[in-house]
């Protein structure tokens, strides 16, 4: 397997530090408010890869923390009216919802930063014995960036560059202006915790830097997130965490890539920002899930609704090839499972691994008519190689006529048409005939005549 290394920033084979072991930590949430699709790109690309790493016989531990306590959270309970841990919990069982409908599967470990309050003082007393940290006047802990000779190295970038083209804050409590809070101290009425220098709360990087090293140990193979973490969170992070300890931090850096609407980046201000259930409130989960997994981990995505269109259709040709067979997926492998690893071996390539699916899918169509006793085991190879991907999980039948809830028509008034149709054509007022065919189609109806009789299935939203 090679993965690409944001920090290398290249493709390198893969070696875990334990053999048949893999520890990966991504950066999950701020429960503030309800998932968005970015947050459903990450969710979906390292559930991916976690499945991928599994099918190819790792045991992986994969760890993604949930961020409870920080200035949007308090800010929101405080409008909300509601405490803290209401807010939180709230939002919490929000996510756990919207991931089970994309099919997510929960990570091995999810800890919170209000759990690690411990090991969160722990480390930063550790910098500031090692001089990597200190305590201001004003009873916040900041770390010192210019000690730690690395950083920058994950983004590419001198101190200096970054001093005159940032916007830093002006805070007089700071030896430097790069220099970046590990402890707030608490103002009148805020949610706080005891520690040495006062009370007060954990700044958003530490949080991470002890979540994962208290799971995962000081050195582990993966870490993740999305595309807007490398800086400063992810570079904060391994200046924090080499410095306390001394070691490594992470082997494999990987982000996933954003998304975009209409082209355009997503944004409350341009109106285009999408929670994970406002758009599963108009669309399949499995083609939403699909459209996030046919792009490579590491692009873009852009979500509109022709794309999702085309994720519909797309799923529609697997579930069409899959229709009437009973699946053997206990059928040895196959070519397209070589081609399929393969693909996903080269940094979890999920395009090239489709197209495989898709060349199976067109052999089992074939074999359907032709050669009928080698359809299961196609169709169980499918199901198989699919799964891994987190799709193909729901019936034929399901999928296909499931999807009737999207269009107007209910499925008696479906069959309905189809009955005017069929009188037409008997008729012989073809033009009739046509229309009807032709109206069902813009409603995304799609009929199929065969000897038998006419049937039909959605085939997009």
């Amino acid at each position: 397997m090679h993965i690409y290394n944001t920090l290398t920033r290249r493709k390198e084979p893969f070696s875990p530090l334990v053999a048949g072991k893999v520890s990966m930590y991504v950066c999950g949430m701020t429960v503030y408010d309800y998932c968005h699709l970015g947050h459903a790109r990450v969710m979906v690309a390292f559930d991916v890869i976690t499945r991928y790493l599994r099918h190819r016989g790792y045991d992986v531990t994969y760890v993604r923390n949930i961020t409870d306590i920080d200035d949007k959270i308090l800010k929101r309970a405080e409008e909300n009216g509601e405490t803290i841990s209401a807010l939180t919990e709230r939002m919490i069982a929000a996510m756990h919802e919207d991931e089970a409908r994309l099919n997510v599967l929960p990570p091995s470990q999810e800890p919170r930063a209000t759990g690690h309050i411990g090991d969160i003082v722990a480390m930063i007393e550790t910098l500031i014995e090692k001089g990597f940290a200190y305590a201001a006047a004003n009873g916040d802990v900041y770390y010192r960036v210019r000690k730690f000779a690395d950083y920058g190295k994950l983004n590419n970038r001198q101190l200096d560059d970054m001093r005159s083209g940032a916007r830093v804050d002006v805070d007089v409590h700071k030896e430097d202006p790069l220099d970046f809070v590990l402890w707030k101290a608490a103002k009148p009425g805020e949610a706080h915790w005891h520690s040495p220098w006062g009370d007060g709360r954990p700044g958003w990087h530490i949080e991470c830097s002890a979540m994962s090293t208290c799971c995962l140990g000081d050195t582990f193979d993966i870490h993740g997130g999305g595309p807007d973490l490398t800086f400063p969170h992810h570079e904060n992070e391994i200046a924090q965490s080499e410095a306390a300890t001394g070691k490594t931090y992470v082997n494999t850096w990987m982000h996933a890539g954003a998304v975009r609407v209409n082209q355009e980046k997503m944004s409350k201000s341009l109106g285009n920002f999408f929670t994970i259930r406002d758009v599963l409130a108009e669309h399949d989960p499995e083609v939403v899930r699909y459209l996030l997994v046919a792009s490579h981990y590491r692009s873009a995505i852009n979500y509109s609704v022709d794309s999702l269109v085309e994720a519909r259709k797309s799923l529609t040709r697997l579930y069409t090839a899959l229709e009437g067979v009973n699946a053997d997926e206990q059928a040895a492998a196959s070519d397209a499972a070589e081609r399929f690893t393969a693909a996903m071996d080269d940094d979890f390539n999920t395009p090239i691994a489709l197209a495989a699916l898709f060349d199976l899918a067109r052999d089992l169509n074939r074999a359907k008519s032709d050669q009928p006793a080698e359809a299961p085991r196609l169709a169980g190879e499918l199901k198989r190689l699919a799964g891994v991907l987190g799709l193909l999980q729901q019936t034929p039948q399901t999928f296909l006529k499931g999807a009737q809830q999207q269009v107007a028509l209910s499925e008696e008034e479906i069959e309905a048409k189809i009955a005017e149709r069929q009188a037409a054509k008997g008729s012989k007022d073809f033009a009739r005939a046509d229309a009807i065919r032709d109206e069902l189609a813009a409603l995304g109806i799609i009929l199929k005549d065969s000897r038998e009789g006419t049937t039909w299935v959605i085939e997009a939203p």
